[in-house]
């Protein structure tokens, strides 16, 4: 046996503990199969971690992944499977070169000063350097990885089987070039995906402005825009507001609901757009809100994803008035060249000038950035590369509904089929040079164009020698959407880890990325492998502050929700035990320090407890099997069954991926019945030379050894810790990490023991109730008269625990079926049992009320206080909340002097 400290100190055990698991090589499937834990004919597990981005340091979201992810994949290896956690990173196209570019601004240099192939290389060097802090980090967390099979999203295996997964759907024609509408960068100068969009919050306007329509008296403009006479002589005119005066230079209609009676009578008719003049037609559809606005509004069909929706069913042309770097282009007519804010300024103004301005009203809403430049972004036709995701939907729809794949909790399989029904093609490509760069050519001789796996010398059409790759790369979803497979060694090495651990068993992920990476995970494991990427999706929520708070970086404390400060200052397990116990299921979470604390706590219990049971121990205890049935007390089989109990209940949760409401269990069991309840009854016999010592011995080693197994996934480090520090006989192997998941054993199932116990353990909290009420020293002995019906039996049997867990005076403890109450005595009444405790040998009579009169006092003093202000101005002028904090204040004031009022009265008897 091992001596163990006052306290458990994590920072001594972590590292160590990690290298060793490591060094072992209990991470490796292979290591579980050789010695005889796992068979390779046996069940198999496999978890692919969501690879983080090579962008910094992990957060609290890596966290409760790695937690929950580490938490099952640790369950699974001690339920006998051959289990497998891969880890790896991901390129994050956009994100690392917004990184690399702005160290480069640092040196006054941009990627093209530099170029492409040089840029990339310090892409790759910024990729070594965070990816090991990533590691370490990850190390840091406990999580039992298999390092040696880590994995990169641009790795040459893994580029590999992207090349191979473009070409075949390429090939398929479910991949094509196009215009479209997508997310736009300014600032990047890229396509950005919907994840990469943040909406931020802007107080800004709503422009209320008028076009002219065409009609006898007037045929159209005849003074030039800026005249101030532009629209003379017009009398009909179409109103509407707009958020974006930019985009009204890219109209191509008017758009009004067709049941709207303002405006339908003008449906058909010519509007003439102002500053172009573009004739443009009002036209009706369903899709406009007649409550936003007017009613009435303009259709900017290369600038709005509604809009351009409104322009395919209508036929609009698609009028792109931003170039790239989000400047007026040729199609702004005046304001050309000019800055999108600049330009916005501008229109207004020309339109205040000609009078189609009606008034401007402040208008708060939510606009998207880009999530890596904090750029405004804009909606914009632009010629991209796209998956036509519509029958690979249908696809992973099939499989949902099939039950092949289930999401938990289960309400998000309607989020799932919502997004996928209305489904857009993918935009997979980026003007980006960090990433995979697309695997398509095109002959400059004959303009043919075709994607290769392996790079093209000549062209496969003609024969030419002069090709040019596309210079795009492709979205970095694309890539990760393969990692179930891609990770594993598809499409070429199928014959080992893709074959023994695909499909994976679950991805463990948050909700807000469900549809972002989830569904193209299953859509592209679907036509590429045909089957489904894993059998189960787990989602958490979000972590938020003890507020309710979304953490932020720019919170002023946002420093202490950084997974590193929090473990060291509270020890890993104390961080995985929270996350994976403060939540359920797709719900949010706030992360209040009182349970980090609670969490260190808790890991100390354990730890002094285990301290107390090997001081008090010999040296090699008695195993349980030894120990005779017939020796066993009341609270030995008491504890026995409720481990069993215990047992059957987490595994259930667990199976049902319930882990939050497994870890509380096995806490509740291992704190509240275990610690404080059955290891303070063994001390009656743990420290009486004269009595058995072995059989509570057996048993507290049982327990402890067993309930160290539950709670290892949870907090693995220490209890690794203590498992270390049991005796070689008490100890299911030499880890716990690969010991086996404890089962239940029927023959230890005794419920009439914990009925039994139950009346002894609340009759033992009433007494303490009641001498905390009455302010009785912790080691004064009091009298007792028990009246217990059917159970005086029991409680008699059962004397020496109850005196001595209540601090009763053993030679004046009486218990009987039927007993006289004592006069002037506090009753205590569980069931059909009474105990009185008579007050006259309890309490010093007259220092106790004169506590009490004090007390009541000082209440009353509080409680008129209280009154007066709720009689006064603060009831009127104080927020709802507050003045009903006040009256709930008073109302337990008066609820205590009741109380000690009563108190008085008993005592003005004695």
């Amino acid at each position: 046996m091992i001596d163990l400290s006052k306290t458990y100190q994590p920072e001594e055990h972590e590292e160590p503990l990690y290298r060793w698991w490591e060094e072992q090589g209990y991470f490796k499937p292979e290591t579980l199969v050789e010695l005889g834990l796992a068979s390779r004919e046996g069940p198999r597990f496999c978890i692919t971690m969501p690879p983080p981005n090579v962008t910094g340091i992990l957060h609290l979201g890596h966290a409760i992944t790695a937690a929950v992810e580490d938490l099952i994949t640790r369950y699974h290896r001690m339920r006998g499977y051959e289990t497998l956690y891969l880890p790896g990173s991901d390129h994050a196209g956009i994100a690392t070169q917004n990184v690399v570019e702005r160290e480069l601004a640092k040196e006054g240099l941009t990627r093209h000063d530099i170029g492409r192939q040089d840029f990339v290389a310090r892409a790759w060097a910024w990729k070594e350097e965070t990816q090991a802090r990533i590691t370490a980090q990850h190390r840091k967390l406990g999580i039992s990885c298999d390092w040696e099979r880590e994995r990169f999203t641009l790795d040459g295996q893994l580029s590999h089987a992207v090349r191979v997964a473009f070409v075949t759907l390429f090939n398929r024609d479910l991949i094509y070039r196009g215009p479209y509408l997508v997310n736009w960068c300014p600032r990047c100068e890229s396509a950005i995906s919907d994840l990469e969009v943040e909406p931020e919050e802007h107080d800004s306007y709503l422009w209320h402005i008028r076009y002219p329509i065409v009609d006898e008296s007037w045929e159209g403009p005849a003074h030039p825009w800026g005249s101030g006479r532009w629209a003379e002589g017009a009398t009909t005119f179409i109103q509407m507001a707009t958020t974006r005066p930019e985009t009204i230079l890219g109209d191509t209609a008017v758009a009004i609901h067709p049941e709207d009676d303002r405006w339908n009578h003008l449906a058909g008719e010519t509007a003439v757009l102002p500053a172009v003049n573009r004739p443009i037609a009002v036209i009706a559809d369903e899709a406009v809100r007649p409550e936003f606005g007017t009613g009435a509004v303009k259709v900017t069909p290369a600038h709005d994803p509604t809009d351009y929706e409104i322009g395919m069913r209508h036929g609009l042309d698609r009028i792109n008035v931003l170039t790239e770097a989000g400047e007026m282009n040729d199609n702004a007519g005046p304001y050309a060249g000019l800055d999108r804010t600049a330009a916005r300024e501008q229109i207004v103004a020309g339109f205040e000038s000609e009078g189609l301005l009606v008034k401007v009203e402040d208008y708060h809403h939510a606009v998207g950035h880009c999530q890596r430049c904090n750029t405004v972004v804009e909606p914009l036709i632009s010629t991209q590369w796209f998956v036509r995701v519509k029958p690979l939907a249908k696809l992973a729809m099939e499989a949902v509904e099939r039950g092949e794949m289930r999401i938990v909790p289960a309400r998000f399989e309607k989020v799932f089929f919502h997004w996928m029904e209305n489904i857009r093609d993918w935009c997979i490509s980026r003007q980006l040079w960090w990433g995979h760069r697309i695997p398509v050519w095109t002959c400059e001789t004959c303009n043919h164009v075709w994607s290769a796996v392996e790079d093209p010398r000549v062209c496969t059409a003609c024969g030419g020698h002069v090709i040019h790759q596309d210079e795009d790369v492709l979205d970095t979803w694309f890539s990760s959407g393969l990692w179930p497979f891609s990770t594993l060694g598809w499409p070429d090495d199928t014959a080992s880890d893709l074959e023994r651990f695909f499909p994976n068993d679950v991805r463990e992920t948050g909700y807000d990325i469900l549809f972002f990476w989830v569904a193209r995970e299953t859509m592209l494991s679907l036509a590429l492998t045909g089957q489904v990427p894993y059998h189960t999706v787990y989602l958490h929520g979000l972590i938020r502050n003890e507020h309710g708070e979304k953490i932020s970086k720019s919170m002023p404390d946002a420093w202490k929700y950084d997974p590193l400060y929090i473990i060291e200052e509270y020890g890993t397990d104390a961080l995985r035990y929270t996350l994976t116990t403060s939540s359920t299921p797709g719900n949010d979470m706030n992360l209040d320090p009182r349970r980090l604390e609670g969490a260190r706590n808790f890991a100390n219990k354990i730890w002094q407890a285990t301290r107390f049971i090997l001081m008090n121990l010999e040296a090699t205890p008695s195993v349980l099997a030894a120990i005779d049935w017939q020796e066993l007390q009341l609270p030995d089989r008491w504890i026995l069954s409720r481990l069993q109990r215990v047992t059957q209940s987490a595994t259930r949760l667990i199976e049902e991926f319930q882990y939050g409401e497994a870890g509380r269990q096995i806490r509740d069991f291992v704190w509240d019945e275990f610690c404080d309840w059955y290891i303070e009854a063994t001390k009656i016999r743990l420290y009486d030379d004269d009595t058995d010592q072995a059989t509570p011995g057996a048993v507290l080693m049982a327990v402890l050894e067993q309930a160290m197994r539950l709670l290892h996934p949870f907090m693995p480090f220490v209890t690794e810790a203590i498992w270390q520090a049991l005796p070689q006989s008490a100890r299911a192997g030499e880890a716990l990490i690969v010991a086996s998941w404890p089962e239940v054993e029927a023959r230890w199932v005794d419920q009439t023991a914990e009925d039994e116990m139950d009346v002894v353990m609340a009759l033992i909290g009433g007494i303490r109730a009641v001498r905390s009420e009455y302010n009785v020293e912790a080691g004064k002995r009091v009298a007792a008269t028990i009246a217990a019906g059917d159970l005086a039996a029991i409680l008699d049997d059962n004397r020496d625990l109850l005196t001595f867990l209540a601090r009763l005076d053993p030679h004046q403890t009486q218990i009987a079926a039927t007993s006289v109450p004592p006069p002037q005595s506090a009753p205590v009444v569980v069931g059909e049992v009474v105990a009185y405790l008579p007050l006259a040998g309890m309490v010093d009579v007259a220092a106790e009320r004169a506590r009490l009169e004090k007390e009541l006092d000082g209440l009353a003093a509080r409680i008129a206080a209280s009154e007066a202000r709720l009689a006064g101005p603060f009831a009127e002028k104080a927020p709802e909340n507050i003045v009903q904090q006040e009256r709930e204040r008073l109302s337990e004031m008066r609820r205590e002097a009741a109380q000690i009022s009563e108190q008085l009265a008993q005592l003005a008897h004695l």
